[in-house]
């Protein structure tokens, strides 16, 4: 398993989304940091974002966006928002993107002040070769290599190394009993739990053992 940390600039506006460049325009707001993002079923962006500064100003900016179709804030000084918002086409390309790559995101994403992010990647050399082409390729991001090395992580640390639907396989597997001893149910079970083919669930099972084991023995 390697990580690879990146510095990801948007090549052409500047920002990534039209709502991240009004909020980075605002002088009373500092947005600090991307906890969670995720491109849901019905094409719109789940962000759980950690912001700083002016409140009110942040729910206004949200209230009035054309994007947004809804948010909440909790917190005080330093504070945490969720919100739900329609992505522009780059937007779901990236995440599309990333969804359908082996590679993981290990959060937090930092937000720099020049609106650029820097994200720590995870996965083996091709894995990364090949998002990364596909990205350059497909949307208008560029990136400065920050560090790359071999991954060790620790014992609390090993849904990290998983993707969203890695962890939502292994969930799965873990209910029906897959793994329990004696072996409960098949790859069979385990796709109808998550609405995949067998195949694909038995590929995803695969990748979680190697991954998993796989940082245990290193």
């Amino acid at each position: 398993m390697r990580y690879l940390t990146v510095l990801a600039h948007p090549a052409e506006t500047g920002t990534f989304h039209p709502l991240g460049k009004e909020l980075a325009e605002e002088p009373s707001l500092e947005r600090e940091a991307i906890h969670h993002v995720e491109l849901l079923a019905d094409d719109t962006v789940l962000l759980l974002a950690e912001g700083s500064g002016a409140q009110d100003r942040y729910r206004e900016i949200m209230r009035d966006s054309p994007y947004v179709v809804d948010y909440l804030v909790s917190g005080e000084e330093r504070w945490m928002a969720v919100s739900q918002f329609e992505p522009t086409p780059s937007t779901r390309r990236i995440l599309e993107l990333g969804r359908e790559s082996d590679v993981v995101i290990e959060m937090p994403i930092r937000i720099n002040t020049d609106g650029s992010l820097r994200i720590t990647h995870l996965g083996s050399d091709p894995d990364l070769q090949t998002l990364f082409r596909d990205v350059v390729e497909e949307t208008a991001l560029t990136f400065e290599v920050v560090e790359t090395g071999t991954y060790e992580p620790d014992e609390g640390s090993f849904t990290r190394l998983l993707t969203t639907r890695q962890r939502e396989v292994l969930e799965a597997a873990v209910e029906v009993g897959y793994y329990s001893a004696p072996r409960q149910s098949t790859h069979e079970d385990v796709a109808d739990a998550v609405g995949i083919a067998p195949t694909t669930a038995g590929e995803h099972l695969r990748k979680i053992e190697e991954r998993v084991f796989g940082a245990l023995v290193r």
